[in-house]
């Protein structure tokens, strides 16, 4: 009679008999429930439980789910490629957001055309229902087995230190190499180191798609060999993949380096250099009605405006901590006079400066300093992305300075004021992101400071009302933030306004007030970037709205559209009152047809066309037509002009 364990099931205790699987347990189909989560820890099906385990199903819908599905897929992909390309080497294949990818090193890069005869092949494997089967080994063994594939053996020796992506193949642990099976020979068809899980067989992973291919170094490293890496998606169905593949499609549309283009507002000159755009008279309106509404809504909380220089001594950033920590991310420094410089990166430090300018009363506190500042960060060719990554910003910069019994009503209104900026732009959706500190060696200071800290910041974030999603180690390497997640108008996630709590900056610049008693006080010191920078906001902007800004916002408000040349002056004398009231207005006087203006008007994503004819003329009235095709005839002028106001004042969208 075999033994019996005693397990948590879902919540429930039970027996089962020794050498029950975790599948078996969880009388899994290996469709729906994927893997098991045992005693915390991602499992296969196949895995055997053991006295007391708690055991849990993993459903392929769940992000868990679906990250074993993207993986499991991986290794499909590069065993057709293997099969496809004997003399390819294996890099890495980890799942990330919406899909996976996996590196390799071969003599030219993938064609289109190779993608879809490896996807073609994919789907055979899939077809056939090979078992992914694990299989520990020790380092030498794993050594031995993989000696053709040099990458591998470079991620046996970094076992332990790998990074995230990496940590799919090595981790800290035992290692494992993953055979695929044929179902029914139990042959050996392909293996890769890998910790695992997967899906249980091939035949368990119900949709993907490969969708392109490009360069990437091995280990993000620039002095690396550049592989050749295909990206693909799965998902739990089809329906889900095919819902995911018309997002991007709309995405597609919405691309923002796209839309500057076409809509004049910004671009991106080779002349420059990778990461650093040009913003056309277009663009440039948009910054600035964009930096004005900061500028009245910062005035009006109380902030003062300061303002300080691109370049500064390097000294600086030891001093701020940040040159051990960020110096990767920086420019190079370079040499004046013997004394090395740098171009900034952040602000905070300088705006330390200016607090420390002069003695300090609590009586002035909360001190609220911005600073529209212009910074510069070594982003890596590789994730330069328009507008959303780029090596030169201005960020809408604020750094507060309270005393400790200020800290949490601050923060508290912070929270309010961001949020109530991010609505007028048209963002409503929001969720809150909490960053704080791991066990890692990258943070300063006393982590008794930082249990504070934290608790401040979540403490807010929980009154808020908004749901809180916690980010371990996300954290400045000087303190733990909110940042604010929003979604836009198809609901892709951007990360957004950020509020840092910094207990070690003042104390390493020694920043001090003098308190109600005389004493000498270290103050804190809050970060908040609301836009993060105008650029990339900017370029959020653009694709929450499809590059359709909502009046107040948009490049041109209103445009006049004659009917025939004769009604141009009547037009002429419209768009100047217009003017009059603070509406950007052109009127059309080419010798184009009106249908063909009218076409032009709405290429351009204009709000409102005003149109004119003889019975307009007559009637001192305009016929008003908007984006969406609708149209009003003979509304008054003087109603147009109050309607027009009304929506720029009110930010709303038409």
């Amino acid at each position: 009679m075999s033994a019996e364990l005693r397990i948590t099931l879902a919540g429930a205790e039970r027996v089962v008999a020794a050498g029950t699987t975790a599948g078996e347990a969880l009388e899994a189909d290996g469709r729906t429930v994927i893997a098991a989560r045992v005693n915390g820890q991602p499992r296969d099906l196949a895995h055997q439980v053991e006295q007391d385990d708690v055991v849990e199903p993993i459903e392929v819908s769940s992000d868990e789910g679906r990250a074993i599905v993207r993986h499991s897929t991986a290794h499909v992909m590069a065993q057709a490629v293997q099969e496809m390309f004997p003399e390819a080497k294996l890099g890495i294949g980890p799942p990330v957001d919406n899909g996976f990818y996996y590196d390799f090193d071969v003599e030219q890069a993938f064609h289109p055309d190779d993608l879809k005869r490896i996807e073609k092949r994919m789907r055979e494997i899939v077809k056939q229902g090979q078992l992914f089967s694990r299989r520990p080994v020790s380092d030498e063994e794993a050594r031995a087995e993989l000696a053709a594939e040099p990458y591998k053996l470079e991620l046996i020796g970094l076992k332990g230190g790998a990074d995230e992506e990496e940590s799919v193949e090595v981790g800290a642990g035992q290692l494992t190499i993953y055979d695929n099976l044929d179902p029914k020979s139990g042959d050996l068809r392909w293996k890769d180191l890998c910790r695992g899980p997967h899906v249980p067989s091939t035949r368990s992973i119900p949709a993907f798609k490969l969708m392109r291919s490009g360069g990437a170094y091995w280990r993000g490293s620039e002095k690396n060999p550049q592989l050749q890496r295909i990206y693909g998606t799965a998902w739990e169905s089809r329906d889900k993949q095919e819902e995911y593949l018309k997002l991007l499609e709309e995405a597609e549309k919405r691309d923002h380096r796209k839309l500057g283009a076409e809509l004049d507002l910004f671009s991106f000159p080779p002349e420059l250099g990778s990461g650093l755009p040009i913003f056309h008279p277009k663009g440039g309106i948009i910054r600035k009605e964009m930096e004005d509404y900061m500028r009245r809504r910062q005035a009006e909380a109380g902030y003062e405006f300061v303002n300080t220089p691109h370049i500064t001594k390097s000294s600086l950033f030891e001093t701020s901590g940040h040159l051990p920590w960020y110096a990767d991310d920086m420019f190079p420094a370079f040499e004046l006079e013997g004394i090395e410089y740098r171009v900034k990166p952040m602000n905070c430090p300088m705006h330390n400066l200016i607090f420390r300018a002069r003695g300090r009363s609590y009586r002035e506190l909360p001190l609220r300093l911005c600073e529209f500042g212009s910074v510069y960060r070594y982003e890596k060719s590789g994730v330069v992305h328009g507008l959303t990554r780029v090596r030169g910003m201005t960020q809408d910069d604020a750094h507060i300075y309270t005393t400790r019994e200020q800290m949490a009503d601050e923060i508290k209104s912070l929270l309010r004021f961001v949020l109530s900026v991010l609505r007028d732009f048209g963002l409503e959706d929001f969720y809150l992101e909490l960053s704080t500190r791991d066990e890692s060696e990258k943070f300063i200071g006393d982590p008794a400071e930082w249990v504070e800290a934290t608790e401040a910041l979540r403490q807010v974030a929980t009154e808020s009302g908004l749901e809180l999603v916690d980010d371990p180690g996300g954290a400045a390497f000087y303190g733990p933030k909110i940042s604010v997640q929003a979604k836009d108008a198809i609901g892709r996630t951007w990360q957004l306004s950020t509020i840092q709590l910094d207990l070690n900056q003042p104390r390493r610049f020694g920043l001090e007030y003098q308190a109600a008693d005389g004493s000498r006080q270290t103050p804190v010191m809050i970060h908040r970037a609301l836009f993060g920078s105008v650029e990339r906001f900017l370029g959020v902007l653009t694709e929450h709205y499809a590059g359709a800004f909502p009046p107040w916002l948009a490049p041109v408000q209103a445009v006049g559209i004659p009917i025939a040349e004769a009604h141009a002056p009547y037009l002429q004398d419209v768009a100047k009152r217009l003017r009059a009231s603070g509406i950007r207005v052109e009127v059309d006087a080419a010798d184009d047809r009106m249908q063909k203006k009218i076409r032009n008007a709405q290429k351009a994503k204009v709000p409102f066309m005003l149109l004119a004819g003889d019975d307009d003329i007559a009637n001192g009235a305009v016929s008003f037509r908007y984006r969406s095709g609708e149209q009003k005839n003979g509304v008054p002028v003087e109603d147009a002009i109050a309607e027009i106001v009304s929506a720029v004042e009110g930010r709303v969208q038409v």
